[in-house]
């Protein structure tokens, strides 16, 4: 029997204007119906800003949690480094300090305009006092503790360059990165601030769990609502005719959830990758995050797949 009654996936983005198409926000929700989850067109919608996602997000789920549970992925980092709270100075459960500094440091209206670059040179000076962790400036500005382009390497008692997630996985960006192709940091910055808006709409918070946070290494099956990172990358997307690959990834995400949970291969999802440590393990759930899904073997498919694609532009 399926866990969950209804799966969203989110593609978020860090635009710092309304936009809709390409490089904006998709979400996809399908729901289940009998044995078989179905997805009608209504459920794929784009969003010119994060503040309607919010808004459409926190009504929509609110709605599906009434008729079941819902599990539902955002495709940007949920942490970073193991270490980076303590270095801000921040006290607590990492992840909650961390992510609570962050929604209360970033401004995001609700046109897009946002400071996310004031927030990433303010933590470079408590990080390291110079234009290091964080890097990538698309303004024209200059600052002094954010290069536009690049950064020192990182060295012996530096945070380290990549989660751990973040190695694992082929062709990942540092999630320091702010700016550039396949770049995260800016939709990290801004997505924590408005996922822990959701996760306390008044609405959700009683019923929601942020894995694997909240929930350990497990699900919860206590919360009606699990809001978990995800990376589209890790299945083949869906070809939507006359829509770009943003909405195809997340059509096509909601579908291997729901594959899964039908399969009965949702508990191995929640329950990580077999092949961390007892202190990689503690270094995600407190700290870090871990991508729902990302195992040994779907490494191994990535690998595959990049090395194909590698092959035909060859």
């Amino acid at each position: 029997m399926a866990d969950f009654s209804a799966y969203v996936m989110v593609d978020w983005s860090a635009a710092s204007a309304a936009r809709l198409g390409r490089d904006s926000i998709w979400i996809a929700v399908a729901q289940r119906r009998g044995k078989r989850p179905r997805m009608a067109r209504s459920d794929l919608v784009n969003l010119p800003t994060r503040a309607d996602a919010c808004r459409w997000l926190e009504a929509r789920l609110a709605a599906l949690a009434a008729e079941g549970r819902v599990l539902v992925g955002f495709d940007f980092p949920f942490g970073y480094p193991a270490g980076t709270a303590a270095r801000l100075g921040l006290k607590g459960a990492p992840w909650r300090s961390l992510w609570a500094a962050l929604a209360h440091a970033v401004v995001d209206g609700p046109d897009n305009a946002n400071n996310r670059f004031d927030v990433a040179e303010e933590w470079n000076r408590r990080l390291t006092g110079e234009a290091f962790p964080f890097w990538g400036n698309v303004r024209e500005e200059a600052r002094g503790h954010l290069l536009r382009r690049g950064c020192r390497a990182h060295g012996p008692g530096d945070l380290p360059r990549r989660r751990l997630a973040d190695a694992r996985v082929p062709g990942a960006h540092p999630v320091w990165q702010l700016a550039g192709n396949g770049s995260v940091g800016s939709q990290a910055l801004l997505g924590i601030a408005r996922v822990w808006q959701l996760r306390h709409a008044p609405a959700l918070a009683q019923i929601t769990a942020i894995w694997p946070f909240e929930t350990g290494f497990a699900d919860d099956a206590g919360k009606r609502i699990v809001l978990a990172e995800s990376y589209p990358s890790l299945i083949r997307p869906l070809r939507l005719a006359h829509l770009p690959k943003d909405a195809g990834q997340v059509a096509a995400m909601v579908e291997a959830f729901a594959r899964a949970d039908a399969a009965g291969a949702l508990p191995a999802w929640f329950a990580g990758d077999p092949e961390l440590s007892a202190a990689e393990r503690d270094a995600a759930a407190q700290e870090e995050a871990w991508i729902l899904g990302l195992t040994g073997r779907s490494r191994r498919v990535l690998r595959r797949r990049r090395k194909r694609k590698g092959k035909r532009r060859s």
